[in-house]
């Protein structure tokens, strides 16, 4: 299986770095996963992508660890 590093993006305006991850994890606790990410492969090929709402929550309403290719 190969390795990815997620992150999500997003843009806000703070004073500090530290207020605007503050921001960001308010918006996680509080609100709907972010759909805006940068994918970077093991190869450090960057993609920036942008999910679908209606298939991203269909993904994450099935329990993917039943998939014996996950064992």
């Amino acid at each position: 299986m190969r390795k990815f590093t997620v992150i999500a993006t997003k843009v806000f305006e703070a004073d500090t770095a530290e207020e605007a991850a503050l921001f960001m994890y308010q918006e996680l606790t509080n609100g709907p996963a972010p759909l805006h990410y940068l994918v970077t492969d093991e190869a450090r090929i960057a993609n920036s992508l942008t999910l679908d709402r209606e298939k991203a929550d269909e993904f994450a309403s099935i329990d993917h660890t039943a998939d014996p290719g996950n064992w």
